[in-house]
């Protein structure tokens, strides 16, 4: 059983927890907005534990999805349904369960929260097969990684104002930029396999375009964010994001698996910046 239980642990990502913080900040950024401030631990709770169990739920469908095109790529072969240790029908039970146990944190929210969350679980499943028929599928997973932010305007507001549509446009350039870096490790498999990314679409502007989307993010940002927060947190938040995009670029321009890689996974201390820039702008606004 403990054999089985390290089995699930690895299907579902639990030692790399840099995929669902990914997902987190900008949904608890997206809370603070929302109440204009601190939102109550409730849904700080919901959200935080929400997006782990999704996050699971999601690792175990790509992985179903993505089993044979896995096994010839040098990163993902040795993931546990590809190898069949897991089987598909496991993998799947797994992933079930995992959503269930976020949709019942939901149901302590309200109807709007709830009802939103079947789009945001119908966009996730549809994701892992994007990458079959769409040149970039980052902006599926863009959309997919980003819907945390209008469920948590409607958990908090009972609505999904403009606001919440304009905040997840900015998240969607984020999740390009670092899922493009991503996408960057693996171009030469994903060449020899017939995988469509945005690495192998956007070729050698591949760079360039990533640097455009971090700059995007933190434009929305901060227009959505003056006159909301103090300018000067408006201002010191921008620097510590923009610091670390500019550090990213050091680590990809050369293109090397390993710096690609390193980007990627260190891409939620961007996303933290930007949380915690917008809390303490409510915090001493």
């Amino acid at each position: 059983m403990d054999g089985k239980l390290r089995l699930y642990l690895d299907l579902i990502r639990w030692d790399r927890p840099a995929g669902w913080l990914l997902l987190l900040w900008p949904s608890l950024a997206a809370l603070w907005i929302a109440a204009g401030g601190f939102p109550g631990w409730h849904l700080v709770v919901v959200f935080t534990l929400g997006t782990i169990l999704m996050r699971s739920a999601g690792c175990c469908v790509n992985d179903v999805a993505d089993r044979e095109f896995d096994r010839h790529v040098k990163r993902t072969a040795q993931r546990p349904v590809t190898t069949g240790a897991v089987s598909v029908r496991e993998a799947l039970v797994l992933g079930a369960v995992l959503a269930l146990a976020a949709f019942a944190l939901v149901l302590t929210t309200n109807a709007a929260t709830i009802a939103w969350s079947f789009a945001a679980l119908a966009i996730s499943i549809a994701y892992p097969y994007a990458k079959r028929y769409v040149s970039m599928p980052q902006a599926v997973l863009g959309v997919a990684f980003s819907f945390g932010i209008p469920m948590a305007f409607a958990a908090v507001r009972g609505e999904v104002p403009l606001l919440a549509w304009v905040l997840l446009l900015g998240n969607l350039f984020w999740v390009l930029a670092y899922d493009t870096e991503y996408a960057m490790v693996d171009r030469d498999d994903d060449l020899r396999i017939g995988i469509k990314t945005s690495a192998i679409t956007l070729g050698r502007a591949d760079v360039a375009v990533i640097m455009a989307c971090y700059v995007a993010t933190l434009f929305v940002w901060a227009v959505v964010m003056v006159g909301r927060i103090p300018a000067a947190v408006v201002l010191l938040t921008l620097a510590a994001a923009g610091a670390q995009a500019a550090w990213h670029y050091t680590l990809i321009r050369g293109r090397s698996r390993e710096g690609c890689f390193r980007a990627f996974r260190l891409n939620h201390w961007f996303g933290f910046a930007v949380f915690a820039g917008t809390v303490a702008g409510y915090a001493l606004a």
